[in-house]
């Protein structure tokens, strides 16, 4: 091989071995772990957002200064998790209309379950339609026949 011949070849040669092995690790093992804790912390960050939008709808009593006020500092919450969730997925090789893409699934299934078991509203049937026609849409974004191509 051609590091025999060249001066520190052998050292080269296990430099590159080792850097295939952690590339191989990443992929296999790291990546996936930073797109479960990039959906992990956005799900985390959708539900302190659905309170901060429509948890007040439920204290209708609650002036509205009351209500703004109290959604900001559930807002400030809700970005103590979903900026280190677009980070670490950015990091990870998301791209960010597929964080925006991930996001906004995340938050039609957060919101179906707030709308149910906290306003106590009903899900209807063309909600849940429409909610898995975007979900659907996202199958394009993320393009997985994409990846299939030589």
């Amino acid at each position: 091989m051609w590091y025999d011949f060249a001066p520190f070849g052998r050292a080269l040669a296990a430099w590159h071995r080792c850097v295939a092995q952690a590339r191989d690790f990443c992929t296999a093992f790291v990546f996936p772990a930073m797109w479960l804790t990039t959906l992990v912390l956005l799900t985390i960050s959708n539900v302190f957002m659905t309170f901060a939008w429509y948890g007040h709808l439920k204290y209708k009593t609650a002036t509205m200064g009351t209500a703004i006020l109290v959604s900001w500092l559930i807002a400030l919450v809700e970005y103590c998790f979903q900026v280190p969730a677009n980070r670490i997925g950015h990091d990870a090789g998301i791209t960010t209309a597929q964080l925006k893409t991930l996001q906004e699934v995340v938050t039609l299934s957060v919101f179906c379950g707030f709308s149910v078991l906290y306003l106590k509203e009903p899900l209807r049937w063309n909600y849940l339609v429409g909610f898995a026609l975007v979900a659907a849409g996202a199958l394009f974004v993320f393009a997985p026949w994409e990846r299939l191509a030589p």
